[in-house]
């Protein structure tokens, strides 16, 4: 199948959900519903970071089938509408984004702005909920989630240092020791809270995890060492049992409200 043709909202990758993990990739695909075209942008701005998170895809599938756990990953380009922001983000659908102009968006009347929020971004965060809800009741309590994303090598003409990157906000019972780990051989440069801050109002952490006292960690990944098809393998290798490490963590599947950076903001 052609990667920008558009199927469903989300794609729900069975698991064992007694397993207690949930993975969710927001950005993993770039499709678009054929009546939207290419929302007036030439092909090749869907082979950019501006459409989807280049290799997250594959490395989601594959950490997937090693944990033998439930995934969800979004079905449409985030040049449609930005899943992994609050409702009420300006950056929800971008007209600009990294230079580049989307001419689909612009201008975006209410009604399209609201059928948007209704037929993709509300049956995806449906989709994670329910896949949330079904580990904890399986394991009667709270699921760890796990959110893969990835960046670019460089912005604004800036190389960036890291490898990896780690996100969180105040709950670090998953993201704290696995920093401490992807650090533990001093191989990876490891961003805490880079490249990107991990306490953003209304993102699909905040929504699914946060505010509902379940552990979590987004991890960020190079997309140049993931953008083939041994690069995200390698990656999912690595990041399997560190994972599995977490989940066993005397603290991991209980229920405990931390709060958010984000209150204050």
């Amino acid at each position: 199948m052609n990667a920008l043709t558009f199927t469903s909202p989300f794609e729900l990758i069975p698991g064992d959900p007694a397993r207690g993990i949930v993975l969710v990739a927001d950005h993993a695909k770039r499709a678009l519903p054929e009546t939207y075209g290419a929302l007036g942008l030439p092909t090749s701005e869907f082979e950019r970071h501006i459409a989807y998170d280049i290799g997250v895809e594959m490395v989601t599938r594959t950490l997937s089938a090693r944990l033998g756990v439930p995934a969800v990953l979004g079905g449409f380009s985030r040049l449609l509408i930005d899943p992994n922001r609050g409702i009420n983000d300006p950056t929800l659908i971008r007209q600009l984004y990294d230079g580049t102009i989307i001419p689909g968006n612009y201008p975006l009347p209410p009604e399209e702005r609201q059928k948007r929020i209704d037929h993709f971004y509300r049956p995806f965060h449906h989709a994670v909920d329910e896949a949330v809800r079904g580990v904890g009741e399986a394991i009667g309590g709270a699921p760890l989630i796990i959110a893969i994303h990835s960046f670019t090598p460089s912005l604004l003409g800036r190389k960036r240092p890291w490898e990896v990157g780690v996100l969180w906000d105040i709950d670090s019972r998953a993201a704290g020791p696995l920093i401490e780990m992807l650090r533990a051989d001093g191989n990876l440069t490891v961003g805490d809270n880079e490249p990107y801050d991990g306490a953003y109002p209304g993102d699909t952490m905040h929504q699914h995890a946060t505010m509902k006292g379940f552990p979590y960690a987004l991890i960020e990944l190079r997309q140049d060492l993931i953008a083939g098809q041994d690069g995200a393998i390698a990656w999912s290798e690595t990041l399997a049992p560190m994972v599995e490490a977490i989940n066993t963590r005397p603290d991991i599947h209980k229920v405990m409200h931390f709060g958010s950076r984000t209150d204050h903001m």
